[in-house]
């Protein structure tokens, strides 16, 4: 009977300790700072297999985080890549609009919206490398806003040719061609085109956005 009671003891710790064990693993601590984890791992992931490739445990994995984790932050993986997206896009449209609504000359004014982009891809290439590549695949269900990089162009291209500083013609297609300047420079970054910071370029670009403007 003791023998019994004994094995019967036995039996019970080991089932306790399994208990303890699954309940250890149910209760697993939160990760500290989730989000910003996930996002790293998400646009290195989005950039390279795609965002159409890429999945959420997928995206978790990389981070160290639960999948769990991922939907306490972002309702799946689109949302969290538009809002990688716009975050890029919201910022490089209030530094359009300050730079070039500041004070100096039309040249100065040029330079300084050329350098605060080229700041920006130094400052965390890999979002803006996102950014840069995604430009098809967001901006045509993004609704068309005042405070966008593009209209912000299009907005003071008009206002100059308006003022007489540059030759008339169509603000847009002139926002086009400026744009283009320091847009296919980033992407021929991004393919390790171009060597050093980006920053580096900001001089030339800078004068070959001018011969735009004035042409």
């Amino acid at each position: 009977m003791l023998r019994d009671t004994k094995l019967s003891c036995t039996n019970m710790e080991g089932q306790m300790a399994k208990a303890s064990s699954t309940e250890q693993a149910k209760t697993k601590p939160r990760a500290r700072n989730a989000r910003p984890k996930i996002e790293r791992a998400a646009l290195k992931l989005f950039i390279h297999e795609g965002i159409d490739a890429a999945t959420t445990r997928e995206i978790a994995e990389k981070a160290g985080v639960s999948e769990g984790a991922l939907y306490r932050h972002y309702k799946g993986k689109d949302e969290l890549a538009l809002s990688l997206f716009m975050e890029t896009h919201n910022r490089l449209g209030a530094m359009m609009a300050e730079a070039l609504t500041g004070d100096g000359s039309l040249e100065e004014k040029v330079h300084a919206a050329v350098k605060a982009y080229c700041e920006l891809a130094d400052e965390d290439f890999l979002l803006f490398s996102f950014h840069l590549v995604s430009l098809n695949r967001f901006l045509p269900y993004d609704k068309r806003r005042d405070d966008d990089p593009v209209s912000i162009t299009e907005k003071i291209i008009a206002g100059l040719m308006s003022e007489g500083h540059i030759p008339k013609g169509d603000p847009a297609l002139k926002a086009a061609m400026a744009l283009g300047v320091v847009m296919q420079s980033g992407q021929n970054k991004i393919y390790n085109r171009l060597p050093g910071p980006f920053s580096q370029h900001a001089d030339a670009m800078s004068r070959a956005v001018m011969c735009v403007l004035k042409s």
